[in-house]
């Protein structure tokens, strides 16, 4: 009896299904307001976002008479890596302030390359920049920039790097529109994935991002005083961005 009972029991265990593997969860869904920005997808169709981002460098194009008014979200941001200034705008009103402020500064962009990608940052440009004044000589200065949008067509995130080896995010060389692997900080900014693209610089996601990346660390101290770290990144690099941003 004991061994019937012991095979018996052996029998109820063998035929016990194993519990399956839990479903893991979508991280854009549990994120909700502090989503990264891959989470969105493009609203909008690719015309859109190619000829937007072509448009943002008609606001500092001398060329064109009057560019039309950019979509820009209420706490839009322009980061620029070195040799640039990195924070360079932040809010809806003050980026239109820098806009005006470069149009004092003639350049025109003839050369643009501006194409959608159905991940974000939905727009991304090639473009070189012609500068008037007798110090750049007629001399280009290329450029590799980023859009990113939220669900209403709002700019909310624009990024840009000198358009020469070693400054480029993209991890490899190869990989012309950044695809694969890249270091750009877009990407890594809790709340540009949510259906505004609207950040919270004091919110416990950004403060938990901020601590394990010190790239976001920077972005969230210069927004806070976005002017004075412009105004202190200006002074500091003035003598040589030019030079070392335009490969002169």
């Amino acid at each position: 009896m004991k061994i019937w009972m012991c095979l018996a029991a052996v029998f109820v265990v063998a035929c016990v299904a194993p519990e399956p593997d839990p479903v893991p969860e979508d991280p854009c869904a549990v994120a909700g307001d502090d989503a990264l920005s891959p989470c969105l997808q493009p609203a909008f169709p690719p015309d859109y976002y190619s000829d937007w981002s072509s448009g943002y460098f008609d606001t500092m194009d001398s060329a064109v008479p009057e560019a039309a008014p950019m979509p820009y979200s209420e706490l839009v941001a322009r980061w620029e890596w070195y040799p640039w200034l990195k924070l360079t705008a932040f809010g809806y009103d003050n980026i239109l302030a820098t806009d005006a402020l470069l149009r004092l500064y003639p350049s025109t962009i003839p050369e643009r390359d501006c194409r959608f990608f159905d991940e974000q940052p939905f727009g991304r440009c090639r473009v070189t920049f012609y500068y008037e004044d007798a110090e750049h000589a007629g001399r280009g200065c290329p450029i590799y920039e980023e859009f990113t949008f939220n669900d209403a067509g709002e700019i909310t995130w624009i990024e840009a790097w000198s358009d020469l080896p070693g400054f480029l995010p993209m991890v490899d060389p190869e990989d012309t529109w950044g695809q694969g692997q890249s270091s750009r900080l877009s990407t890594r900014i809790p709340g540009l994935g949510n259906a505004a693209g609207r950040i919270d610089l004091a919110g416990q996601a950004m403060t938990a991002a901020a601590n394990a990346d010190a790239d976001v660390a920077d972005f969230v101290v210069r927004a806070n005083d976005w002017y004075a770290t412009w105004s202190d990144e200006l002074e500091a690099n003035r003598d040589f961005m030019w030079e070392v941003g335009c490969g002169w």
